[in-house]
């Protein structure tokens, strides 16, 4: 992918306009912040003469559709600053524009601009004369721009740019994803000498920012909530919810655009563990995702952010409102949150950007929040499933299907509804994104309110075949594996020496997966996963079509627990087990799965997204695994780099009939292997409780 660099051909500036250089001290009309009419611009370029310390485009609403893939939004983080400059500019609100994180960059322009700086507070010069920010200023031919560090209350700024920034698209969009290595100039964050074009500017401009639509920033913040999607009494306590929404959490410094990670109490819990999904009381089956969600990996919180999982196991008992997400952008550490509930019907629309999003309106119209522990409505099947309907924010509904257990009829249920709601196209459906037992449906509110959304579910229940009459498209893919590969070895010295050193798991997770499982040897740890059919459930278990997949057969299921607290870094492509699902990482990033080894791409990076799938797997694909060198996976992985890889693969189909005959009839010895199993992941938690591992739990079950 390459930076966008054409120079776009303009008709010469409206007469007026004195001839302008970059001479220092000349201002000539720089802060000029008059509307001006579209035709007095020549739309041109800049060269990047300092990048600053994390500049990237980014467009607004992002990268929508791809969720379900492991692709997030991206876009900026404080949208209402970012669409602001734009309307003052006279730009459709998510034309792009470059997102600056702690300081600017300083830009050289090569024909007369308008320009609007906004959100946190800067210092701003054109030519070395200081300009305001939230007006539309005026860059001359020849000028440059100078974004300073960021003064605080806040961390992002956002350079606006009349006619947008023209970088390349991306499955639809040109944000910067710098984890996936797209968007922007070449995946990455702005480089000096990087040349921006801008296109035509589409409409008339303002003077700028009117005061009262610009959003407060302060060091003590208060967040909209509504409640779930997972509360008490399933899975936090009540002192637990009355925690987390009366305390003043303190951001931390370890946060960025995939997650503000906060310091606050640690949760009591309200269970013992989260049995198939992990050791941990926070674990749970592999569920979608919400931007703006609180996330307990383990007892510390994060708020995801728009470059955040969709798709992960950990609980999340609040989420941020959408028009309140725009707070996650100016989070510093150090400052203080604090959670209040509100009721959904309450919360602002997203569409608006005046002044009730600025900064006050949670506290004046909480009412206390929905008192509803997330839970919208419960409901069974025809056959007597329980279908449950949990809040995932004012905009979202996650629909879960039975008991928290591993059940492929369950997976069955969730592609059956995922399928009638794509076929049926509904508008104000954004998102679709099935996990092991569940499916997350995002919407847009005011196209498609929430009550409205459940009655569209309740139809849609009423005509959905029988899971027993699943059959869908399953291919066999055989992928290469290194066993223990020494970047996955890496990755935990790293873990070892810079989170912590004790962990139960450490410095070995296969011999921690051998103990968890009550296995007599690693190498039965080795023969096991390669003997198992790993049936894919779940696309983007963490980022870029990563895979959740468990065995066909029950008896290669092995368990573990995840990290906690976890990994700050994970090698692309690494392979592990968490609960009883293996994931093929996307990238590198964060993780909390143990490690068996290292793999081929998931994600092809040659793939333009025209045309073309760039992700390798889809559901219900059954990976099977043959052992190479760590010395023949590299080879591999340059093949696949350069586009000449290629895995053997063959057709199929699953039938959900064929599976469950299966099981009835290994009843006797599926039945044994789960006995020893459960026997040797008692004797581990028993082992955690004795060395302080867990805090104290209500010793209850619900």
């Amino acid at each position: 992918m390459t930076a966008a660099v054409t120079h776009t051909t303009a008709a010469p500036a409206a007469s007026g306009h004195p001839a302008e250089t970059a001479a220092s001290g000349r201002r000539a009309e720089a802060a000029d912040s008059s509307p001006v009419q579209p035709d007095s611009f020549i739309p041109g370029a800049a060269t990047v003469l300092r990048p600053g310390m994390q500049s990237t485009v980014q467009d607004w609403p992002g990268r929508v559709g791809y969720w379900h893939v492991g692709v997030p939004p991206s876009g900026p983080m404080d949208d209402l600053s970012f669409r602001l400059g734009n309307r003052a500019l006279g730009n459709p609100e998510g034309a792009a524009g470059l997102e600056c994180t702690l300081g600017g960059p300083a830009l050289r322009f090569d024909a007369p601009t308008r320009v609007c700086i906004t959100g946190a507070p800067v210092p701003v010069t054109v030519n070395g004369q200081p300009v305001r920010q939230w007006r539309s200023i005026r860059v001359p031919a020849g000028g440059v721009l100078d974004i300073g560090a960021v003064r605080g209350p806040g961390m992002r700024s956002y350079l606006l740019v009349a006619g947008g920034i023209q970088a390349p698209e991306y499955l639809g969009s040109r944000a910067t994803f710098t984890l996936g290595k797209f968007g922007g100039p070449r995946g990455r964050a702005l480089a000096a000498g990087d040349v921006l074009t801008f296109g035509a500017p589409t409409g008339r401009g303002s003077a700028g920012v009117p005061g009262d639509e610009q959003p407060v920033l302060t060091r003590r913040w208060e967040l909209a909530v509504t409640e779930g999607p997972h509360g008490a009494p399933e899975f936090f306590t009540r002192a637990d919810i009355d925690a987390i929404v009366g305390t003043d959490y303190e951001v931390h410094f370890n946060s960025d655009r995939t997650g503000v990670r906060l310091i606050g109490p640690k949760p009591q819990w309200a269970r013992l563990d989260g049995g198939e999904a992990g050791l941990h009381p926070s674990n749970i089956h592999d569920t979608a995702y919400s931007v703006g969600a609180l996330d307990f990996t383990g007892d510390t919180p994060i708020l995801l952010g728009p470059d955040g999982p969709s798709l992960g196991g950990f609980v999340c008992p609040v989420t941020v409102v959408a028009a309140d997400r725009w707070k996650l952008g100016q989070l510093t550490p150090g400052d203080t949150v604090r959670f209040v509930p509100v009721r959904a019907d309450r919360a602002a629309s997203l569409h608006a950007i005046g002044p009730g999003r600025r900064a006050d309106w949670p506290m004046v119209l909480s009412g206390g929040g929905d008192g509803d522990d997330g839970v919208l409505a419960r409901r069974e099947s025809e056959d007597g499933t329980a279908i449950t309907y949990r809040r995932a924010g004012n905009d979202g509904v996650l629909i879960e299907y039975g008991e928290m257990t591993l059940d492929l009829g369950l997976r069955a249920r969730v592609h059956a509804l995922h399928e009638h709601l794509l076929e049926r196209a509904e508008p104000g459906i954004t998102e679709l994104t099935p996990g092991i037992r569940s499916l997350q449906v995002r919407t847009d509110p005011d196209r498609l309110p929430t009550a409205a959304l459940l009655d569209l579910l309740g139809e849609a229940q009423a005509v959905l075949p029988a899971a027993e009459e699943l059959v869908v498209s399953s291919r066999t893919v055989h992928m290469p594996l290194s066993w223990d590969d020494p970047a996955t070895r890496e990755a935990i010295t790293r873990y070892m020496h810079g989170v912590r050193a004790d962990a139960p798991w450490c410095p070995w997770n296969i011999e921690f997966i051998r103990r968890m499982n009550g296995l007599a040897s690693v190498d039965e740890v080795f023969d096991t996963v390669f003997a198992a059919e790993y049936l894919v459930l779940g696309l983007g278990d963490v980022y870029l079509g990563a895979p959740v997949a468990t065995p066909t057969d029950p008896r290669h299921r092995l368990v573990t627990t995840k990290y906690n607290p976890a990994r700050t870094w994970t090698p692309e492509n690494a392979v592990g087990i968490g609960g009883a699902y293996l994931c093929v990482y996307g990238m590198e990033g964060p993780g909390g799965y143990q490690f068996v080894g290292r793999t081929t791409q998931v994600w092809n990076h040659a793939s333009s997204g025209i045309g073309e799938e760039p992700w390798l797997l889809r559901f219900f694909d059954r990976i099977r695994w043959y052992p190479v060198s760590a010395a023949e996976l590299l080879d591999l992985r340059a093949d696949f780099a350069a586009g000449r890889g290629a895995l053997r693969t063959e057709a199929g189909e699953f039938r959900l009939a064929d599976h469950r005959a299966f099981l009835d009839e290994n009843a006797d010895s599926i039945a044994d292997f789960r006995a020893r199993q459960a026997e040797a992941f008692a004797a581990e938690r028993e082992s955690w409780r004795a060395a302080g591992e867990f805090a104290e739990t209500k010793e209850t079950t619900t």
